[in-house]
């Protein structure tokens, strides 16, 4: 659901930039005003991992379409809204920047899309849910709805997005349709997949996670989290460097939609600012998470010599690219989230 420039306007581009900007600079703000260092290892870690999921696209059975994890739900249960809104930001900034995934005009909508939604009103839907039962069915149940919510209200985000800045001529009704529909599945799979990962969180750490408010008073110590952070950063590393090979060669939710409206496969348009499609082209160390192969596009840049980058197998490529953009994630978030807890307000705190 990553957004290119090409289907907004400079003004509705803009516009949702400075909007998701100040929600950034609020949770900053909020975050740097709780003294717990003990997220920071922890927001590291998820940040690597949930780049390394978003890289896995799932086949959705019988629409030729696919999904990955959003992830905004799963950080938004383990870390709090303010700690998994600068998370999800730090995600979407390295793939728009390093990998051509999503425009730089578009950072704004797809941070506003797959960020606020479920940090902030997910959250809010899931504690409803849940209430005091951390366990069975409630938390499954909560975590189901707020992501399938979070995640609808995300797609009819990109429609009435790309409706405003009229730069295509896609039906309304139809493209709302074919949006919402195919988002469904995809929220039930990322649903069922936040669930499971919270209950393992909550057999080995019961103490980390409280009905989606963070780090408790019991999960004492920086000690406590090591088995959290070590089973993340693993599975990162996994996911990333091996089940990414598996991902589906089916289009995603926001591809499938625009092909079906049109008829056929869409081939996209321009970034109404060249500037930015440039530098996009200029700071991509892998575009679309490979080794930059000039025999398949002649105006993708030189990184690796033509003879070998068509030796190199396309999955090493894809091994490289997902533990390079964790890294480069775990790396960025570290030292946000550090420099934010070293440079807040020493007289007082605000309670969670």
């Amino acid at each position: 659901m990553h957004m290119a420039d090409a289907l907004l306007s400079p003004a509705v581009g803009g516009a949702f930039i400075a909007a998701s900007g100040a929600t950034l600079a609020f949770s900053a703000y909020r975050l740097g005003r709780q003294p717990d260092e003990r997220r920071v290892p922890l927001m590291g870690v998820l940040g690597a991992f949930v780049f390394a999921a978003q890289m896995i696209n799932f086949t959705i059975p019988g629409t030729g379409s696919s999904g990955h994890l959003g992830g905004g739900m799963l950080l938004a249960i383990l870390l709090g809204p303010y700690a998994a809104f600068l998370v999800i930001a730090s995600v979407l900034v390295v793939q728009s920047l390093f990998f051509l995934d999503g425009g730089v005009l578009a950072l704004g909508t797809n941070l506003f899309n797959l960020g606020v939604w479920p940090c902030f009103l997910g959250l809010l839907i899931y504690r409803v849910i849940v209430g005091r039962s951390l366990q069975g069915w409630r938390m499954w149940l909560g975590a189901c709805v707020a992501v399938v919510v979070s995640l609808e209200l995300g797609a009819a985000g990109v429609v009435i997005q790309t409706m405003l800045s009229g730069r295509t001529d896609l039906p309304f009704g139809r493209f709302m349709a074919l949006m919402l529909g195919i988002h469904f599945p995809i929220g039930l799979v990322e649903g069922v997949v936040t669930a499971a990962v919270v209950q393992y969180v909550w057999a080995i750490r019961p103490g980390v996670v409280e009905n989606g408010r963070g780090l408790s008073e019991s999960a004492a110590g920086r000690g406590a989290l090591a088995p959290v952070v070590i089973s993340f950063l693993a599975f990162a590393v996994l996911t990333g460097g091996v089940l990414a090979w598996f991902a589906s060669e089916h289009p995603d939710g926001l591809e499938w939609a625009v092909a079906q409206v049109r008829g056929g496969e869409h081939t996209g348009a321009e970034s109404p600012v060249p500037a930015l499609e440039r530098l996009q082209q200029k700071t991509a160390l892998m575009p679309d998470y490979d080794f930059p192969r000039r025999g398949e596009d002649p105006s993708a840049p030189a990184g690796v010599a033509d003879e070998a980058a068509a030796a190199i197998p396309v999955n090493v490529g894809t091994s490289v690219a997902g533990l390079l953009g964790a890294a480069i994630t775990l790396a960025l978030t570290t030292l946000i989230a550090a420099a934010l807890y070293r440079f807040r307000p020493r007289s007082r705190d605000v309670s969670r």
